[in-house]
This record gives C-alpha cells, sequence and structure tokens, in this order.
C-alpha cells in the first residue's frame, strides 16, 4: 500500500489559495483515478484506489496546515505504511509557479505543514513534492507576515488558467511515483513544466 497526502488547510476560505495546491492536486487525483472516498474523520479525508496492482490511499488532512502531522502519523500507523511509501504534496513560494520538486528526504525548508510531519513520524525520511506557486505577484521582500498574505492569496488570473495543467503535470509525477519508483520519477519531473512545454 502506497499513500499520497496532499496539505491544505480545510474550508473554502482556503480552496483556492497557494498554499492549498496539496489539495488541488488530491482532488485532481481522486477524480483522475476514480477513487472512491475511504475513511473520513476529524483527523483526515481518505480516498482509495488501485495502481500498478498496488492499493492506493488519497489523504488529504482537516487538522489545518500547522498540524498536519497528526493525520499523516496516523496514517502511517494504522495502516502500516512504511514512510518511504508516503508522499507528501505541498505548496513552494520559492519556486517558480509550474516547477516540481521531488525529494527522498530532508529538512522542512520553513514549511509549517512538513515541519509538523517530520515531527510527529520522527523522521526526515519522507518523501515529499513541492509544488512551485511563486509568481509574477510574489513579493521582493520574504518577510514572514508579507509571505503569509501571499501564499493565502489567490492564483492571479494567467495563473489560474494554466493551473489544470500544472495539475494534470503533478499527476503524471504522483503515477511515476507510484509505478516507477521516486529516482527515475525525479530524472522525469523535476523541471518546470511551462518552461520545459515551451523550449520543446
Amino acid at each position: 500500500m502506497k499513500c499520497i497526502v496532499g496539505l491544505g488547510n480545510p474550508g473554502n476560505r482556503y480552496k483556492f489559495t497557494r498554499h492549498n495546491i496539496g489539495f488541488l492536486a488530491i482532488e485532481f487525483l481522486i477524480d483522475k483515478f476514480r477513487a472512491k472516498h475511504f475513511e473520513g474523520n476529524s483527523l483526515y479525508e481518505c480516498y482509495q484506489t488501485s495502481l500498478a496492482e498496488d492499493s492506493l490511499l488519497l489523504v488529504m488532512p482537516q487538522t489545518y496546515m500547522n498540524n498536519s502531522g497528526t493525520a499523516v502519523r496516523e496514517i502511517h500507523q494504522k495502516y502500516e505504511i512504511p514512510i518511504a511509501d508516503l508522499l507528501i504534496l505541498y505548496d513552494d513560494f520559492q519556486i517558480p509557479f509550474g516547477t516540481l520538486r521531488l525529494r527522498p528526504k530532508g529538512s522542512d525548508g520553513g514549511h509549517n505543514g512538513l515541519s509538523s510531519i517530520i515531527y510527529h513520524l520522527e523522521n526526515d525520511l519522507v518523501p515529499r513534492l513541492r509544488i512551485g506557486v511563486g509568481g509574477k505577484t510574489l513579493p521582493s521582500e520574504h518577510s514572514t507576515g508579507s509571505m503569509v498574505e501571499y501564499v493565502l492569496s489567490r492564483f492571479d488570473t494567467e495563473e489560474e488558467k494554466l493551473l489544470s495543467q500544472l495539475l494534470a503535470y503533478t499527476h503524471n509525477a504522483c503515477t511515476s511515483w507510484v509505478e516507477a519508483g521516486i529516482q527515475k520519477t525525479m530524472n522525469l519531473y523535476n523541471r518546470n513544466f511551462f518552461t520545459s512545454a515551451n523550449a520543446e
């Protein structure tokens, strides 16, 4: 069994914000994989499907971003999923919109959701897929207040038109992670979809 967890904040207020790209990606995967609702509680909403002859869980924590680790720990322990078979999807304003960065391990990079997961799992060997949300309106001064405001803002008009393409690219990367493993997927998808597509 493998598990893909998308990070975000529950509620309509946050639905289409940059910080919720993880939720948007999971919702896209649920639709494309025709996943069925499997379990829901105060910690998470969980959907199930099969891919590459393996059971795949798609999870959205319902604890708000800063406490995402409690949901991930529950899933990890309850279904005995190895940490290497967990993939965390989340936003990163430090890389450009349309860029994916898949890594098998590392620090939290200042992301509160991933920080919570590393803390509750007591392990930083957690595969993670950062989805770039940095755009033209990114503040030049990266103060805490300005960056919180930025990631909790909606995508601009141009980005919203391209969002479905980015989510489809993320879907392809996640499928590759399940079917082909992390190293091959890193080689294929660690790039900016839009600049690569234009170059081709």
